[in-house]
């Protein structure tokens, strides 16, 4: 994506630069940094107070100054099938952005952003040492023309090309977000610890209350902090589709504007714990290619389709993710008997199928997982085999895509049955990507859309409880 500054340079009119605000905003933590450290020193080693103020107006002179000339000389445009970022001072870096590599694309508001204006916008990108390619900051009504355009030029049809419609599929109520958060292992486990110290607290010695009064604090923060993180990255969580992908709006504070072209999707992952069941419940992560781990900025990078639903509605989703195929009506293979010697509790559970377009594995007794990979999402395959197993006589096949959520292993299956699956597997997945042609889901998909044609579905979710 990296290319030298000896590439073809654009037209300068075809090039902008970011906001002009981009310096503050970017200087800030620097400046609460200098802060701090000056606020240190001067408790330390007293000076006049208006040393250290001028110390401080110094530095923060010298960083936006510092910023003001990275920002003068940061310019972004398209420059044939790609978008180039250029930047630096004194090294100069040209960064170029393929669209037929483009997976994701993503426009982020932080507070502050919010209040000024301006937004983030996100680009990941397939392969490379840096899978994502922000653009800090821009205004949001840039940066939501922006992202049209590059799912457009992705889906290769024409550039100016307006913002497509959507069609609502799927918003989650703010109670079932805060039920979903509660009824977690993590959050029980916080609240039984802080009863347990409470009673120690109440019933105990007095001389220990204090102690015990200290330990309690790390359990009610983390039982807080489990509960708004929940709620403040899902808060007014919106689920819609467009001819150009699956739209994600969400969060409290700091908001998201995710757009994720199905086509881009390497697999799926139903996820049900345990305590959600009586609700019937569940959640879908999704593989897509550079939305593993974080971002190069340190935000968190999700791969969350939807973070609590009920399963009619999750299933419905699946089936418009996966091309309109009923995931359901898969025919299962459970594992051999002797494999309760290695999985004694969730030995029945163990299960998968091969369809006309995907692969399907059932896994887990106490959290229930349904993963999904579609062959021509198949980047490799292979059998492993333990010594545990070798003696059971059982192996595992693995389905590998990109890195993330969904992990297809086909657990503890006869040798034979697992080599075969294995080469089976590698000749559906090399069929199917001969007629997998992902950047034009767009085009095939925006006459459905724009006339509210679901194939006969229904809208799931678009009116909540």
């Amino acid at each position: 994506m990296d290319s030298p500054t000896q590439a073809r340079m654009a037209t300068p009119e075809h090039f902008r630069r970011l906001h002009p605000l981009t310096p503050l905003l970017r200087g800030w933590a620097y400046l609460a940094g200098a802060i701090v450290i000056i606020g240190q020193n001067a408790l330390r080693n007293p000076a006049p107070v208006t040393l250290y103020v001028v110390l401080g107006l110094g530095f923060a002179l010298l960083a936006t100054a510092a910023g003001a000339v990275s920002w003068w000389f940061t310019r972004y445009g398209f420059d044939g099938d790609a978008l180039r970022i250029d930047s630096g001072v004194l090294m100069r870096r040209s960064r170029r952005v393929r669209m037929d590599r483009l997976q994701a694309v993503d426009v982020n508001r932080p507070l502050v952003g919010r209040l000024l204006g301006v937004a983030e916008l996100r680009m990941e990108v397939a392969g490379g040492s840096e899978s994502d390619a922000p653009l800090r900051y821009l205004s949001f009504d840039d940066a939501t023309r922006l992202r049209a355009e590059l799912l457009a030029r992705a889906a290769g049809i024409e550039a100016d090309t307006p913002e497509a419609p959507e069609r609502p599929v799927h918003n989650v109520p703010l109670d079932r977000l805060v039920w979903s958060t509660i009824l977690s292992v993590g959050f029980i486990l916080a609240v039984a610890l802080v009863a347990l110290l409470a009673a120690l607290l109440v019933f105990g010695p007095s001389a220990a209350r204090v102690g015990l009064a200290t330990s309690m604090l790390p359990g009610v923060i983390a039982a807080v902090y489990m509960v708004w993180t929940q709620l403040g990255r899902n808060f007014g969580f919106t689920l819609a589709e467009s001819p150009d992908g699956y739209r994600i709006r969400k969060g409290l504070l700091d908001t998201q504007h995710q757009t994720v072209p199905p086509g881009r999707i390497q697999g799926v992952l139903i996820r049900q714990p345990l305590l959600w069941r009586p609700k019937g419940w569940a959640e879908v992560h999704v593989d897509v290619a550079g939305y593993a781990g974080a971002a190069s900025n340190g935000t968190t990078v999700t791969s969350v389709l939807l973070p609590v639903a009920p399963m009619p509605d999750v299933m419905a989703i699946v089936r418009q993710v996966c091309a309109g195929v009923d995931v359901e009506s898969v025919p299962l293979h459970p594992a051999p008997k002797r494999a309760r010697w290695l999985r004694p509790i969730q030995r029945r559970r163990l299960a998968y199928g091969a369809g006309e377009t995907m692969v399907v594995v059932r896994e887990g007794r106490f959290v229930r997982r349904l993963i999904i990979v579609p062959h021509a999402k198949t980047q490799s395959v292979r059998v492993t085999q333990g010594p545990v197993q070798r003696a059971l006589r059982l192996a595992s096949a693995h389905v590998d895509t990109t890195p993330g959520p969904v992990n297809a292993t086909i657990r503890h299956r006869p040798p034979t049955e697992a080599f075969e699956f294995v080469q089976e597997q590698a000749e559906r997945a090399r069929f199917a990507r001969r007629s997998d042609i992902p950047e034009q889901w767009m085009a095939q998909h925006a006459s459905r859309v724009s006339h509210g044609d679901t194939d006969g579905d229904t809208q799931p979710g678009a009116s909540n409880e």
